[in-house]
């Protein structure tokens, strides 16, 4: 009787383990298959990007142009950037919530065509009070920002109502909202989003990854 007893005892606990270790792999598996989804809405190929192709960290940034908080992130991450060299890549994305700010973003990709994206994203966050007060853009004052950036701007007018720019910025507007991106700047560090929103929690999720990945 002892004996029978101490089978169905291993037998139960044999069986309570293999379904613990079951439900870990399959929560393992459900969380990569997540990452890899959120994977597949960041890496667009036409996004703008800074940084080596080969690097191992890959922040994905999803911006609007009339946010005072993506100002005071822009230089903050282009240290982390200048901190780890050639280990970090940048891609902006678009989630223009502010009121016109769509305007202000097919401006900013109309630039790329010229080959001065890096420096209208500079210049406009550099002077977004000017262009921006209270948050609220006024697409008139936008264009006197870029002005000594070596642009044609006629060009940049024309080229900002191009199909490829609307196509884009729409996709991004998309994967934003399927993202669930409500606020901006939010970042996404390897596919995965910040805990919390802050400096430290960047850091930290970017420190992350650089040691996992630079091992």
């Amino acid at each position: 009787m002892k004996q029978k007893i101490l089978i169905i005892t291993v037998v139960v606990g044999l069986a309570a383990a293999f379904g613990v270790g079951t439900l870990a792999y399959q929560s393992q598996k459900a969380d990569a298959a997540q990452v890899l989804a959120r994977e597949v809405l960041l890496a667009r190929a036409y996004a703008p990007t800074a940084g080596p192709t080969e690097a191992k960290v890959h922040i994905v940034e999803f911006l609007d142009p009339a946010c005072g908080t993506c100002a005071t992130f822009y230089p903050f991450v282009k240290r982390m950037m200048a901190a780890n060299p050639g280990k970090i890549r940048v891609s902006v994305r678009y989630a223009p919530f502010h009121n016109n700010s769509d305007y202000v973003v097919k401006v900013l990709e109309a630039t790329r065509k010229q080959g001065k994206y890096w420096e209208s994203l500079e210049a406009l966050l550099g002077s977004q009070q000017r262009w921006a007060p209270n948050h609220s853009p006024q697409p008139d004052l936008v264009w006197a920002q870029l002005a000594g950036l070596g642009l044609d701007l006629e060009r940049v007018r024309i080229d900002m109502h191009a199909p490829d720019i609307a196509n884009s910025v729409q996709q991004d507007i998309a994967d934003a909202k399927a993202l669930k991106v409500t606020q901006t700047p939010e970042f996404f560090v390897n596919g995965q989003p910040m805990p919390s929103f802050g400096y430290d929690q960047l850091t930290a999720l970017v420190n992350d990854a650089l040691t996992t990945t630079y091992r």
